[in-house]
């Protein structure tokens, strides 16, 4: 009989299943929906809403999905991991039922309450204790609720992280993790406990918070009704569950200090591994628990994020060609046109407010336009090289962290697709890229297999990972790309 391992990944544009074969290190079946990337709701300036009802539905649908693709047998299956959304707000009621639409990532509108608790409480106790400024993270974005909907807040029995709730349609159980609790700023760093200082500064009860589990081991068995719904065993354990950056960062085995993974999805993301709770001064990039966390052998993830990253070339796409063009002719159009574009610059900002700018919102700006030189094809390009110029500004922040930034691991997807995504980032960073077979799902899947001890751990799960390709960076290109970077730069200089 095949040992099994069902890995989910709820992303902001699509939610993704993929089944594992835990002996070969294989995917056996994998399925992503919707087809078209998931609408996010703004029913006012700033705010981002997804309904986490849609996600389940797409949860059952890629479920049922895979498994008659890969034609599942009982008792095949041994167990589920998780992999979601980070920083998003989900509030159930006694009877579990959603209360509001959850608050995702790249909502704006807390920003504000977090900049005057970062003030309040101290630089000194946010960056010692929480690593971070409160900033536009979960714990913020509760107050938000607390002071702006109360009845809804009165409702409120868990708050959970869009993983915590997926967890808890499929078990009936209600937990989250360190490293949850972390994402969303409520865990205290040097006690190594809940952040009661903050919570007590936003009026929330400790209450409202899920138990904190390892995010590998046993969470809970999938209820009957739901098991039969889904065509699975009842009992089938969840054993791991990690916010998507964290868990991409699992996904490539990167988990020592040195390590670094990056994607390049709706947004943009970095994850460094450090055994040291290290800080930026300004909370630009955050510090979060890592996944393999533990007292007495501790790993903390520095995460930089660019909210602008595939969700600018995705507008690009529709704004210029709609169903009539695809990403690959995307390329192809970029690539016929000089590394710089011919002097355009595009500031990609235009997803909410930006953690590496201290939480401004400067809007997506395209910079130099000559209406007698340039035509879509420069914008293509320096749309990628504005996406690629964004994270180089973050990654020089991780720098002065003392992060060494030499070599890069991703999978093989999204903007990585792309040859000119892939020459401007290792150029302009002057870092050797390796580019993996390997996605969010499986990378949970893998983490299912460790909680439920079908993996001894990382060196086990990740025999079956594949390196695809190694990008160096070329001694011709280096200067060039630094030149684009220093433009870039000086524009967003001019608007900071």
């Amino acid at each position: 009989m095949r040992q099994l391992l069902i890995g989910y990944d709820i992303g902001s544009s699509s939610v993704k299943a993929t089944l594992l074969d835990a002996d070969s290190g294989k995917v056996v079946a994998a399925k992503g929906l919707p087809e078209v990337e998931m609408n996010i709701d703004s029913p006012q300036k700033d705010w981002a809403e997804q309904d986490p009802e849609l996600w389940w539905k797409y949860i059952k649908e890629t479920t049922k999905n895979i498994i008659a693709q890969g034609n599942v047998k009982a008792g095949e299956v041994k167990a589920i991991g998780i992999s979601y959304q980070m920083h998003g707000l989900v509030m159930v009621d006694k009877d579990l039922s959603v209360i509001r639409p959850a608050i995702i990532w790249c909502d704006s509108r807390a920003v504000e309450i977090g900049n005057q608790a970062f003030s309040s409480l101290g630089s000194d106790y946010c960056l010692s204790h929480l690593l971070n400024s409160p900033g536009n993270f979960t714990a913020s974005k509760l107050k938000w609720v607390k002071e702006n909907e109360p009845d809804r807040y009165e409702q409120i029995h868990k708050i959970m992280l869009p993983g915590d709730f997926i967890a808890m349609k499929l078990t009936g159980e209600i937990l989250t993790s360190e490293t949850g609790l972390s994402e969303g700023v409520f865990w205290d760093f040097l006690e190594n406990n809940i952040a009661d200082r903050l919570l007590y500064h936003y009026g929330i009860s400790a209450d409202l918070l899920p138990k904190a589990v390892s995010s590998f081991g046993v969470q809970g068995g999938l209820l009957p009704q739901v098991a039969k719904e889904l065509g699975l065993d009842t009992g089938i354990p969840v054993t791991y569950r990690a916010g998507d950056q964290p868990n991409n960062a699992f996904s490539l085995n990167v988990l020592q200090e040195g390590e670094l993974a990056t994607t390049a999805g709706t947004s943009g993301t970095v994850f460094g591994v450090s055994t040291k709770p290290v800080y930026d001064p300004l909370s630009r990039v955050n510090t979060f628990v890592h996944v393999n966390h533990q007292k007495d052998d501790p790993r903390y993830g520095v995460l930089l994020c660019v909210n602008g990253t595939g969700i600018l070339n995705s507008w690009l796409k529709r704004s210029f060609g709609g169903q009539s063009l695809d990403y690959e002719e995307m390329n192809q159009l970029a690539g016929e046109v000089p590394i710089g574009a011919e002097g355009l610059s595009f500031l990609p900002f235009g997803n909410g407010a930006e953690r590496i700018l201290e939480n401004k919102q400067v809007g997506a700006q395209l910079s130099k336009l000559n209406l007698l030189k340039h035509d879509k094809r420069h914008v293509f390009r320096a749309g990628q090289e504005g996406i690629v110029a964004a994270l180089t500004y973050g990654f020089n922040i991780m720098k002065n962290m003392g992060l060494n930034l030499k070599t890069v691991k991703a999978g093989k997807a999204n903007m990585f697709l792309s040859p000119i995504f892939r020459e401007a980032f290792v150029n302009m960073n002057n870092v050797s890229l390796e580019l993996y077979d390997t996605d969010g799902a499986q990378g949970a899947a893998r983490g299912a297999g460790i909680g439920a001890g079908i993996y001894s751990g990382p060196e086990e799960a990740f025999q079956g990972l594949v390196k695809i390709q190694d990008f160096e960076p070329d001694a011709k290109k280096i200067e060039a790309y630094g030149e684009i970077y220093k433009q870039w730069e000086d524009c967003l200089n001019l608007i900071k």
